[in-house]
C-alpha cells in the first residue's frame, strides 16, 4: 500500500481541499487564521531565539535557524488551521472553476486578517508580558524587524528585492504543504515539511506571516531598555520602526511576492500541467 499520493491524485486532491474551504463561517476563518498567525510567531520567536548569538560557523546558524522554524508550518497543517500563504494554492480550484472568484478573495481576507491578529497577538504576550525579551534576546528581536524594514536604508530597491525573495519564499511554502498534503503518515509529513521550510529561512526569503510577527516583536521590543541596548541600533534610527513601515517597507511587497510565488508558481502551473484539458479541435 503506498503511503503517498501521486502527481496527478495530489492536483485532484488540492482542488477538492480548496474547494472545501469556501464552506466555512467567517468565524470559522477568523479564528484557524489566529491559530496559524500565532503557530507561525512560536516559530519566529523559537528563531529569535537561537539566532541570538555569534555562533555562525559554516553558515550553520541559519541552518539551525531554519530548522526550528519549519515547526511553525508543522503545527499549521497537521492540527489544522488556516494560513494564508497556503491558501494562495487555490488559485487551482479557481482554475477548475470549482470555486468563483468572490469565494476565494472571501478566504484569503478573512485568513490574512485572522493571521495578522494572531502573529500581532503572540508578539504583545512574548515580548510585552513575559520578560524573556528584555535582554539579548529582545535585541536580536529588534535587529531582525529593523532588517526588515530596512531602517536606516536609503536603497530604493529595498521592496523589488523584498518583493522577489517573497516569490521565492512562497514558492517552497507551497511545495512543502503538496508534499505535505501527499505524505499519508506523520512522519513523513514532517519531513516534508522540514526541508523546504528550512531552505527558504536558511536562503534569506520573506514570508509575510512570520513578518508579521518578526517586526511587530520589533515594535514591542522598542519599550524594552535591555533589548534596545543589546540591538545597538540608536534612538533616531529605530523610529523608522513602526507599523506604517511595517507596511509599506515590507508587508505590501512581500504578501504581493507571496501570492505570485504560490498562487502563481505553484498552484496555477501544476493546474495547467496535470488539470487542464484544453478544448478539442473540430
Amino acid at each position: 500500500m503506498r503511503n503517498f499520493l501521486t502527481p496527478e491524485e495530489l492536483n485532484n486532491s488540492l482542488i477538492e481541499w480548496g474547494e472545501a474551504k469556501k464552506q466555512r463561517s467567517i468565524r470559522q476563518l477568523l479564528a484557524l487564521g489566529f491559530l496559524a498567525g500565532v503557530y507561525i510567531g512560536f516559530a519566529a520567536h523559537l528563531a529569535t531565539m537561537v539566532a541570538t548569538g555569534d555562533f555562525a560557523w559554516l553558515g550553520l546558524k541559519k541552518f539551525f535557524v531554519g530548522a526550528v522554524f519549519s515547526l511553525g508550518l508543522m503545527l499549521a497543517i497537521i492540527p489544522g488551521s488556516e494560513l494564508w500563504t497556503g491558501n494562495t494554492l487555490m488559485t487551482t480550484t479557481l482554475l477548475a472553476r470549482r470555486i468563483r472568484l468572490v469565494q476565494l478573495l472571501r478566504n484569503w481576507l478573512w485568513v490574512y486578517l485572522g493571521n495578522l491578529l494572531g502573529a500581532i497577538f503572540l508578539a504583545w504576550m512574548v515580548v510585552g508580558q513575559t520578560g524573556i525579551m528584555d535582554s539579548a534576546f529582545g535585541g536580536t528581536a529588534l535587529q531582525i524587524a529593523a532588517t526588515k524594514v530596512a531602517v536606516g536604508s536609503i536603497n530604493p530597491d529595498h521592496n523589488q528585492a523584498y518583493f522577489f525573495r517573497a516569490i521565492c519564499c512562497n514558492w517552497l511554502v507551497c511545495l512543502a504543504i503538496l508534499q505535505a498534503m501527499s505524505a499519508q503518515e506523520i512522519a513523513g509529513k514532517i519531513l516534508a515539511i522540514f526541508f523546504p521550510i528550512m531552505a527558504f529561512v536558511a536562503s534569506g526569503f520573506e514570508h509575510a506571516i512570520a513578518n508579521m510577527y518578526f517586526i511587530s516583536a520589533g515594535i514591542f521590543a522598542k519599550a524594552l531598555p535591555a533589548a534596545c541596548s543589546a540591538s545597538g541600533i540608536n534612538a533616531q534610527i529605530l523610529q523608522q520602526l513602526n507599523w506604517s513601515s511595517m507596511w509599506s517597507h515590507n508587508l505590501v511587497a512581500v504578501t504581493i511576492g507571496n501570492f505570485v510565488g504560490g498562487g502563481i508558481f505553484v498552484g496555477s502551473i501544476y493546474w495547467w500541467v496535470y488539470l487542464y484539458q484544453p478544448a478539442q479541435k473540430r
